[in-house]
């Protein structure tokens, strides 16, 4: 694979001295940089901008050094273009993970696993089987009976009395954390999985920081073993080394104060999937996934707006801030704490034009502009004539980028975006696969439509139709909220609700945590997701609610 030079960033700087701030560059030149910008932050050294890692950092400093060359004001912490938040990375396996069976120790990573809920920590006891671990009271089934699991070590085969598929109807009970639980509430100390089921997978191996760990070690004997080991009274030593990294990621925020009372907002996330994060698409050995298209491109069309705005005479009636985000790939995490710790005031902001992979332009010019229900104004994107760009457009303001968490704090938002390729989330969205000239003729038409809305005072906000946002094909429901990503308790923190979907009918809110829906408790996203799975059409379920602390249950229809 031809590889970007990693110069050529800063062999073309060295041209641009005589270029004055003051002067919009040509076509020409506009495009070797951008070129120049996404060859960089597609290149080795930056191995893939996953959010947390040091190639995410030499990002965010590079850019953060184009704002200081723009003269853009900081607007991060503390007197810096940087506004920096934490999360917790995705875990990965310690070095002590153990398992032994009688006289028998098994291959970590091989032979067994610790799963994603698993606790860390050392159990001790002797093996009691549980069959599937499923009490199910209401279909009179009970895998415990009067077993006393004080001190044990429960084995459960992943398995259901009728098979793991979509008809079972023991679905509910589906859930291995819901049956480790169960173990644990009647005093496992250590819960082993095993699978004698030739239909039923294995539990995932990949360790997700969406699924907080129990109280217990957990782990899959990934061994035929299980048949001649797994033995009631065996003694067991089960050690979970699972590492839960917090890290530090970073925004970069700047503004072109033309001394207004409003700011529109231009952004892009500029974080990447690194050597493959959870939303890789890759099958094959670790690579480095370039983000190229997804979202080198929509950043440097972000800093070319800048560039331009600076040297414009024209647009000076709204101050403009730029912000690249950080963390979008993990689920909009930057744009997320950045609306909730917003360093220009929310009031402020007229609205926010968000870019996301818009690097593939193709050639009959087609761009995606999504959101333009979130207010009346957006209809001018039909009149822009720039960029010569046929435009189709969606209403919805959710969607999967960061303009999102705008429209979720009441501020009209769009996404650009040139549509998705089969290099997406994989290691060949790379640096010569973009339309540089595509990028121009974005940014273009953008700058038109910046110039068209600067004297046309506020934008009007319009709530839009929109679906639930963690709905899949394999849900047949939508609760109609929004999800808060960056909530590290225990349930799902509701950002925002939909009006006249089910969570709105039955007087939900945001800000109320979801701990519980029917006989699944919500702990985390994934349980709030298979909480779901449970559902059709037409059911009712009792939801239950944290609100200001205190448990609520209301009913809701589906």
């Amino acid at each position: 694979m031809i590889r970007f030079p990693r110069f050529s960033f800063w062999c073309f700087l060295a041209l641009l001295p005589g270029i004055a701030l003051s002067q919009k560059l040509s076509d020409a030149d506009a495009i070797e940089r951008m070129r120049s910008e996404v060859g960089f932050l597609a290149s080795d050294e930056l191995e893939g901008r996953e959010a947390g890692t040091p190639g995410e950092r030499k990002a965010a400093e590079f850019i953060a050094a184009e704002f200081a060359r723009l003269g853009l004001k900081p607007k991060g912490n503390s007197g810096s273009y940087l506004q920096e938040f934490t999360f917790v990375a995705d875990p990965v396996n310690g070095p002590g993970d153990h398992l032994q069976i009688g006289r028998r120790t098994f291959k970590p990573g091989e032979e067994f696993y610790p799963l994603s809920f698993s606790a860390n920590g050392v159990a001790r006891g002797t093996i009691y089987k549980v069959l599937y671990g499923i009490s199910a009271p209401e279909l009179s089934y009970d895998d415990y009976g009067d077993a006393d699991l004080k001190g044990r070590i429960a084995a459960m085969s992943v398995g259901s009395p009728d098979g793991i598929h979509p008809h079972s109807k023991y679905l509910a009970h589906h859930d291995l954390r819901g049956r480790a639980e169960e173990a644990i509430k009647r005093g496992a100390v250590g819960v082993l999985f095993f699978n004698d089921d030739p239909n039923a997978e294995n539990p995932e191996r990949r360790l997700s920081a969406k699924m907080s760990p129990v109280s217990v070690p957990v782990v899959f004997l990934d061994s035929d073993a299980y048949q001649e080991m797994l033995m009631d009274n065996n003694p067991c030593v089960i050690t979970a080394d699972i590492v839960r990294e917090e890290r530090t990621a970073y925004n970069v925020v700047g503004l072109l104060d033309n001394g207004k009372n409003t700011s529109t907002v231009v952004g892009a996330h500029f974080d990447h999937l690194g050597w493959g994060d959870d939303g890789s698409l890759h099958r094959g050995d670790p690579a480095i996934h370039y983000g190229a298209d997804d979202n080198a491109s929509g950043t440097s069309v972000m800093m070319q707006l800048a560039r331009d705005l600076v040297a414009m005479d024209t647009a000076k009636a709204s101050n403009h801030l730029f912000i690249a985000f950080s963390g979008e790939e993990k689920g909009l995490y930057g744009s997320n704490y950045w609306t909730k710790n917003a360093t220009v005031p929310l009031d402020e902001l007229n609205y926010m034009v968000n870019l996301d992979m818009v690097g593939r332009l193709d050639s009959v010019g087609s761009i995606g502009i999504n959101g333009v229900g979130t207010s009346p104004s957006w209809s001018k994107v039909d009149s822009i004539s720039a960029g010569n760009l046929v435009v189709k457009t969606t209403l919805s303001g959710i969607g999967s980028s960061d303009h999102t968490s705008f429209y979720l704090k009441d501020v009209p938002a769009i996404h650009f975006f040139t549509g998705t390729h089969a290099d997406y989330h994989k290691p060949g969205d790379t640096w010569e696969k973009v339309n540089y000239e595509g990028m121009l003729r974005v940014t273009r038409f953008i700058e038109e439509l910046i110039i068209d809305l600067d004297g046309s005072g506020r934008l009007p906000f319009n709530r839009t139709e929109e679906s639930d946002s963690t709905s899949t094909p394999r849900f047949k429901v939508t609760l109609g909220v929004v999800p808060d990503y960056m909530y590290s308790g225990k349930g799902m923190r509701i950002d925002g609700v939909t009006e006249g979907k089910p969570a709105a009918n039955a007087g939900l809110k945001e800000g109320d945590v979801v701990v519980r829906m029917g006989a699944i408790e919500v702990v985390d996203m994934m349980a709030y997701m298979k909480g779901l799975g449970q559902y059709e059409k037409g059911d009712k379920a009792p939801v239950v609610v944290l609100r200001d602390g205190k448990e609520m249950e209301v009913e809701v229809t589906f």
